[in-house]
């Protein structure tokens, strides 16, 4: 199973929209995907429309709680979760006195059987704390999306120092899949700037494809469903539809 942690310190960068439909296009390839939402926000959760369970996320990390004791199906074919809730904006405290925190997630996803999944996509907090160090030093691969304004490369900026760290004490092996460029707007100047300048800072680790706004994005969690199947004609979905293959390519999965 590959698992791709999608993080970004700066809020309203997409990452919520990102997991849930990249998630929905690799399903719609037939692979079996496992959504782990860390942000206390709990906005995939709500989006996936996960069946009610009282265990997630909190007890998985707080109270070792078997991997298959804390998944939930979901609306969506082929897709589950492990779901988040208000409880994790107190893990630090939940946590105190114990070692390794920042090792947790990695240490309790080691003990569970993962081979029902192909793609596991963690969805963090818009902050560089606890959570997100968690998913890091479980994760293969960091999907960056990135807004086309000049501010989000300043969290980008932040979120290559910590990865850095991470490399050198939690996660040597973990790669930069690729920086997503997000609510892209083409009609504008400074978006296209914008695209133009993160090529030519990260080059190739920037994905081909992007995903331009569109209203759609914002309608499909009020009906807990991913863009391929609220509009599947949509521009988004094709955007989307495009991100799944450029993944499914780079990471050699097999589609089925």
């Amino acid at each position: 199973m590959k698992k791709i942690v999608v993080a970004n310190q700066k809020g309203g960068c997409a990452k919520t929209t990102t997991v849930v439909n990249l998630a929905c296009g690799l399903a719609e390839q037939g692979l079996k995907v496992l959504v782990v939402d860390l942000d206390p926000q709990a906005n995939a959760t709500q989006w996936l429309g996960a069946a009610d369970k009282s265990k997630g996320a909190y007890d998985l990390l707080v109270d070792d709680t078997p991997l298959e004791d804390v998944i939930s199906t979901t609306e969506m074919k082929g897709v589950d979760v492990i779901a988040a809730s208000k409880q994790l904006s107190q893990i630090e405290k939940a946590l105190a006195g114990q070692m390794a925190i920042e090792t947790l997630l990695k240490r309790r996803l080691s003990k569970a059987n993962s081979s029902a999944w192909d793609v596991m996509l963690i969805d963090t907090p818009p902050t560089l704390g606890l959570l997100t160090l968690n998913a890091l030093a479980a994760s293969d691969e960091l999907l960056v999306p990135v807004t086309t304004h000049v501010m989000s490369l300043i969290g980008v900026s932040q979120l290559i120092n910590t990865l850095n760290d991470v490399k050198d004490v939690l996660n040597p092996s973990i790669n930069i899949l690729g920086y997503l460029p997000s609510r892209v707007d083409l009609r504008t100047k400074h978006a296209k700037d914008v695209v133009e300048l993160l090529k030519g800072s990260f080059g190739d680790k920037v994905f081909s494809s992007f995903i331009r706004e569109n209203i759609s994005l914002a309608e499909a969690p009020s009906f807990k469903q991913g863009i391929m199947t609220y509009k599947s004609s949509s521009p988004a979905a094709a955007d989307y539809r495009l991100l799944t293959k450029e993944v499914i390519d780079t990471l050699d999965l097999q589609a089925k």
